[in-house]
C-alpha cells in the first residue's frame, strides 16, 4: 500500500501561513505531516505555532533557530536572528519551550532520511543535492529544508526533497510552501495565505516589517 505524507519546513512563527498549510494538507487527505525545523525564529506567533503543531501530531525536527533559542547559543551570521530569538524566547510558554528542546535533530521515516539543513551539518549546511553527496550514505531517498526554497532533485540512485518555507519563502512567490510524499514520489505544492495580516501583526508586536520583507527576496539568514 502506498504511504502518502505531507512535509514541511522554516515556519519561522508565522501562524497564518502554518494555519492554511495544514487545511490544504487536511483537504487533501493528508494527516500524516513532518516538519523539518525552523518552527520558531522571524516572526512573532510562536507560542501559536508550537501549539498549532502539537494540536495537529505534526511530528518536527530541530532546525538551527530552534536550536538558538532552546540553546541559548547565538547564531553566528546575523545579529537580526539573535534579537528575535532573545525576544521569543521571553514569551514562549514553558510547554513550548520544553516540546521544543525535546525534539531531536535528524529522523528516518519511512526509508527516508530527513535533517533541517543537510548531512555534513545537520543544522546550518545549505544543501546542493548530487549522486556524489549520497554516495556514501545508506538511504536511498532524503527531504530536508533550511535554504526556503523548494526543490525536487532525482539522481540516478537518490532523490532528494526541499519543500520550501512555509513561513518565509525566498524563491519569488510569497505563497506557502510545501510538499507531499504520494506514490514513491516528491510533489511540490503552494498556498496563499493572507500576509499583510502577518505584516500587521509583526508590525503590532514590535518587529521589523521592511527587514522581514527583504527576506522574501533571499536576502535573510
Amino acid at each position: 500500500m502506498s504511504v502518502s505524507f505531507g512535509l514541511i519546513s522554516d515556519i519561522h512563527a508565522n501562524y497564518f501561513a502554518l494555519k492554511e498549510v495544514l487545511l490544504e494538507l487536511h483537504q487533501k487527505g493528508i494527516f500524516e505531516i513532518y516538519c523539518l525545523g525552523d518552527i520558531v525564529g522571524y516572526g512573532s506567533q510562536v507560542n501559536l505555532v508550537c501549539e498549532l503543531l502539537r494540536e495537529n501530531s505534526v511530528i518536527s525536527i530541530q532546525g538551527n533557530h530552534d536550536f538558538y533559542l532552546v540553546s541559548g547559543e547565538k547564531c553566528e551570521r546575523s545579529s537580526y536572528v539573535n534579537t528575535v530569538i532573545d525576544k521569543q524566547r521571553k514569551i514562549i510558554s514553558k510547554d513550548n519551550l520544553e516540546w521544543l528542546a525535546s525534539l531531536d535533530s535528524e529522523m528516518n521515516r519511512h526509508n527516508i532520511r530527513m535533517v533541517h539543513g543537510g548531512w555534513n551539518d545537520y543544522l546550518e549546511e545549505y544543501m546542493v543535492p548530487s549522486e556524489e553527496y549520497f554516495e556514501d550514505l545508506e538511504f536511498g531517498s532524503y527531504a530536508s529544508g533550511h535554504t526556503h526554497k523548494p526543490l525536487i532533485w532525482e539522481g540516478e540512485n537518490h532523490k532528494y526533497c526541499n519543500p520550501g518555507s512555509v513561513g518565509q519563502p525566498r524563491d519569488g512567490d510569497s505563497r506557502a510552501s510545501f510538499a507531499i510524499f504520494s506514490e514513491e514520489k516528491f510533489n511540490l505544492h503552494k498556498v496563499p495565505y493572507d500576509l499583510s495580516k502577518f505584516l500587521n501583526q509583526l508590525q503590532n508586536d514590535g518587529y521589523s516589517v521592511p527587514r522581514y520583507q527583504s527576506m522574501f527576496l533571499g536576502k535573510g539568514i
